[in-house]
Parts: C-alpha cells; structure tokens; sequence
C-alpha cells in the first residue's frame, strides 16, 4: 500500500495536484504499472522517462510473464512503412518523425535491409498507391518503376501491371533485436537521469503475469494496460472491448547451396498478398497467415499448422516472386494479434482511460493502449508518448478523439 495514497496526484477527487508538488512534498515516487512488454508497453515506459519531470521521482514496473518480446511484437515481420494499399497514408507529422528515427542501419543489428517493392497487382491497389505516391512523407518517398527497373532491383520479380512502387527508404526491422534494444535504452535513461542530481527514477522488469487489475489495486497511481489480445483476458475487461483476436503464422524459408539463384545483396523486402522480409542472400521471413477468433497466443507452431501455413502463403509469394518456389522451410512462429475495430476513420488503435469500464471507488487510474494489430511497429512511438503523456498529465484529453471514442459506442 502506498503512502499517502488518498491523496494520490492521478487520482486526488477535488483539483489535480502536481505530481511534482506532491512529490517533493512526500518524497513519494509516481508508481506506474505497464502491462506487456511489446512494442506499446515499452515505448510507453520510454515517454514516461523522457515526459516525467526532472525532479519527480518516478517508478515503473513492466510486467511481462515471458519477457521482452515475448508477444506477438516479437514474432513481427519488421516492415517498416507509412503505407497502406486499403487507405490513405498516414500524415501526422508526428508519425513522418517516428519513420525517420531508422535514418541508420545499426550497423546492421537492428535494420536488416532497406528498400520496400510492391508489385501492382489490381487495380484498387494501383489507384490507392499511386494517390499515396503523389502525397507521399518526407521520410519516405515512394517511387513509380516500371518492369524494367523492378527487375533490375529483384531479378524475374512478376510486375503483372508492369508498374511497381518502391520506397527505398522503407526499413525491415529485426523486431526482437528492436525491442530488446529500446528496454535497454529504457535502462539506460533511467540511470541517467538518476545521476542528474534530480528525481529519482527506476524501471523494473517483473516477469510474472496479472491475471486480474484489482491485484494491483493500492499498489501504484497509474496502470497502462498493453496487452494485446491479452487485454481481454483479464476478467474486469472480457468482452468489454472491441477487439478482434486474429493468430498470424510468419515461415522462415531459406535457399539450400547451390540451389536456385541468390537473393540480391541489397535487394528490397516485398510486400504483395503475402509479403517477404528479406533477411540475407539465403534467408528470408513470409507472412502472414489470418486465423480469425484464435485464442491461441502461443509463439510455438506445431508442424501441421506450419505445413498449413506453408500452402497457404507459398502460392501468394510466388505469384510476385516465381523463384521462391526452390526455398525449403527452416522454421516457422506465431502471434496473436489485437485487432481494431473498423471505423469511418479506418482501423485505428483503442487509447484512453477505463476506469469508467471498471469498478466505482478506484484508487488507481486505469489506461488502455491497445489494437495496434499488425501496425504497431509503425504506430508505438507516437502512441506511447501520447498515453504517457496523458497519464501523467492525468488528462485524457491529449489524446486525439477518434483514438478514444470507441468507449463511446459501447
């Protein structure tokens, strides 16, 4: 139980007191709770450090029972674009700033090629590309080749329209690398910002589950629940939001020796009904599968969900690239994705506070950062600092009405 918690600065019933007031009043910490630690849990750690004040004390706890990555953020196929071939392309710049931040390739450890090509393969996917060329981000810029010059960038790739898009600054992300280093880097900040002399602040990883909310009840100021599609599994949110669970299978394929022609050395990932992150001459990721309705969460898949999978995804992928058909499977992993519901705005992620979901009398603010789908390599950055800075601010009212009217609709 903590200290002076009737006057908790995120919860306090009369007018909001500064955390910072409160802070060096009691020399109590902010005591933050986040829920998973995939991409939204850890960049909402991130902008928790890096929004707080300097002088409040600060510490979050990350609850994850398997750990960084250990979701379906881990298994992500880590292409990383702005574009969607069903929508216009995201504007913000905000987001245009969160794409630049992969202007370097890590040496190689984090980004594993550059270059995204997508083939034209009907023509609602050609119109929506070409709108999305002609208004394309700063951060990536999408170019109109022909036949030709695809092929130049991917030998025999099948441009059936004889017009593709290629976005040479669009990334492919080791996604696990990504993530464990961003935790670092949360450390890190952390420990910083400590020896500044200022408020202290701490970042523990706790690798254990909450199977309940009311288990942390008392115990912290704020709760930040990015789940997934765990979010509704916990009993005070089953059924309760919006979510569509959808299990996605990722193959690993790669080429024998002497078998077949290489991938090219600086040959671009492909995106088409299936899609390939191209991870070396010989090695390469295909996704992805949808299984609607699955619970199932487990990153393990047995080898006749592979086999499945396999027959499913092989004829999609070389239908854009034919040489494909000579890789032989090497492994194969899962994720459930939380998906959002569709709206007039399109498939937006679910933000904002959910106390008014729960229980009355609460002592703690509960908040929701989840629905990111198949998109929250793209869209974390910008929603974690938007959630960390209305829980700290303790005003939902930083966040974008269209990311927290879906509670409106229930």
């Amino acid at each position: 139980m903590l200290l002076f918690d009737s006057i908790s600065p995120l919860t306090h019933s009369g007018k909001l007191t500064s955390p910072v007031l409160l802070s060096s009043l009691f020399q109590r910490p902010l005591r933050c709770a986040v829920l998973g630690a995939g991409f939204a849990g850890l960049s909402v750690a991130w902008h928790l450090l890096k929004q707080s004040p300097m002088d409040l004390r600060l510490h979050i706890d990350l609850y994850d029972e398997v750990g960084v990555g250990g979701g379906a953020s881990g298994v992500s196929g880590g292409l990383l674009h702005p574009y969607s071939p069903k929508e216009q392309a995201v504007s913000s710049e905000e987001l245009d700033s969160e794409t630049g931040q992969f202007g370097h390739d890590f040496g190689g450890f984090i980004v594993r090629r550059r270059g995204i090509l997508r083939p034209a393969t009907n023509m609602k996917t050609l119109n929506v590309l070409n709108d999305n060329a002609q208004s394309c981000l700063a951060s990536c810029k999408i170019e109109i080749i022909d036949k030709d010059a695809a092929q130049k960038l991917v030998p025999h790739i099948h441009v059936p329209s004889n017009l593709a898009f290629y976005m040479p600054e669009a990334v492919n992300v080791n996604s696990l690398r990504y993530l464990k280093a961003l935790f670092l880097a949360c450390q890190n900040l952390a420990k910083e910002l400590s020896a500044s002399g200022f408020g202290r602040k701490k970042l523990c990883l706790l690798k254990k589950s909450v199977c309940e909310l009311r288990e942390l009840e008392g115990e912290y100021d704020a709760v930040i629940i990015c789940l997934g599609a765990k979010a509704d599994l916990l009993p005070e949110l089953a059924g309760r939001l919006p979510l569509r669970s959808c299990r996605g299978v990722i193959l690993h394929l790669q080429l024998p020796d002497n078998m077949g022609e290489d991938y090219p050395d600086h040959g671009p990932s492909i995106l088409s009904d299936a899609w390939l992150a191209i991870q070396g001459n010989h090695s390469l990721y295909v996704g992805s599968t949808w299984e609607w309705k699955s619970r199932n969460s487990s990153p393990n898949v047995s080898s006749d969900e592979a086999s499945n999978a396999l027959q499913e995804l092989l004829p999609k992928a070389s239908a854009v690239y034919p040489g494909i058909t000579g890789w032989t499977l090497a492994g194969a992993r899962a994720g459930l994705r939380a998906m959002p519901p569709l709206t007039p705005h399109g498939s937006l992620p679910l933000l904002g506070c959910v106390n008014n979901l729960l229980s009355e009398n609460l002592k703690c603010k509960y908040w929701l950062l989840g629905g990111l789908g198949s998109r929250g390599l793209f869209y974390h950055g910008w929603l974690g600092k938007l959630t960390a800075e209305a829980v700290i601010s303790c005003n939902e009212q930083i966040i974008p009405s269209e990311l927290t009217s879906w509670k409106n609709k229930r």
